[in-house]
């Protein structure tokens, strides 16, 4: 499958070309090993913001590191790849939890061919490497794990390991920290690990915005039936705010893959189950669900209908 070109998709979007100058500038003043170019994402979904996206943009090219907050839905994981990629840098993705600790970040001793050695850890390789390290979830992790990233989040941009070298951080490292407080076993964050981010509020998609990304990952489908997928979604997303629902069915990665299913030949019913009323397993919110969504999707459409060329 053919990648867009993210740099035309922002240039279209309004995003200033000489900002995007300044991005290249910087990937040549830092150039990448050939090892290392697979841990650059590469999509097709490209998040649609101009405001958020100069953002992050002025905020990456001055040294800063950022905090993606938002609701369920809001694209803060694909606007995270999307500055990797742009700025064609290697990721490293840690995905924060209760059993997050200081060894898996930075790393933690390991005997090696009869030695023992330091087996590094995520932000390790990220900081030597000039990577950006995304904090999936950083508001789920535990205080004291992420006391031991101060001194490399702040302007000294350094890990000290007890019982090995400092570790001074590539000038190209980055660390891009997602939040969402909606999410089970979440909490605020300490004021000392805020202060070392730009913090960026993602708002909710728009229903303007989704038809532009649905658009853009299957422009073969018939726009007026794409139309009422937007519709289900932006119809969960009011009920969700309004505290009818949860946010479970409020899914933008299930009504994508809904409509890939689809397009493979599924009748869009039995995709909508799957993708999107599955969700929830409590039955009275999932019968609220599929309501909203027999009002938009008859139960005689077929694959074809939203697709003519299948």
């Amino acid at each position: 499958m053919k990648v867009l070109d993210i740099n035309l998709n922002l240039l279209e979007q309004g995003i200033r070309k000489n900002l995007l100058d300044d991005v290249l500038f910087f990937k040549k003043e830092h150039i990448l090993s050939e090892e290392l170019k697979d841990r650059i994402p590469t999509t097709n979904e490209i998040f649609i913001g101009k405001d958020i996206w100069e953002m992050c943009i002025t905020a990456i090219l001055e040294g800063e590191n950022i905090l993606l907050i938002g609701q369920k839905a809001s694209g803060k994981n694909v606007l995270a790849d999307n500055i990797c990629q742009l700025f064609g840098r290697p990721q490293w993705n840690t995905s924060f939890h209760v059993n997050t600790d200081s060894a898996s970040l930075i790393g933690a001793d390991t005997f090696i061919e009869n030695e023992v050695k330091l087996r590094r850890g995520s932000v390790y390789e990220c900081g030597t490497n000039g990577g950006f390290g995304i904090f999936d979830e950083i508001n789920m992790a535990k205080n004291d794990a992420m006391v031991v990233l101060h001194s490399a989040l702040d302007y000294r941009k350094v890990i000290d390991v007890p019982g090995y070298d400092k570790i001074h951080l590539h000038r190209a490292t980055r660390f891009i920290g997602t939040m969402n407080y909606d999410y089970a076993g979440t909490k605020d964050l300490n004021e000392a690990l805020v202060s070392r981010f730009m913090t960026i509020q993602i708002p909710q998609i728009r229903k303007e915005t989704l038809q532009k990304i649905l658009n853009m990952n299957f422009p073969d489908a018939n726009t007026d039936l794409l139309t009422q997928f937007v519709g289900v979604f932006m119809d969960l997303q009011e009920k969700a705010i309004n505290s009818e629902i949860s946010t479970k069915s409020v899914d933008l990665r299930g009504i994508i893959a809904c409509l890939k299913t689809i397009r493979r030949g599924l009748k869009p019913l039995n995709a909508i189950n799957m993708g999107i009323v599955g969700k929830t397993f409590d039955q009275y919110e999932k019968e609220i669900v599929m309501d909203v969504v027999r009002t938009r999707i008859p139960v005689t459409w077929d694959s074809s209908d939203i697709f003519p060329k299948i």
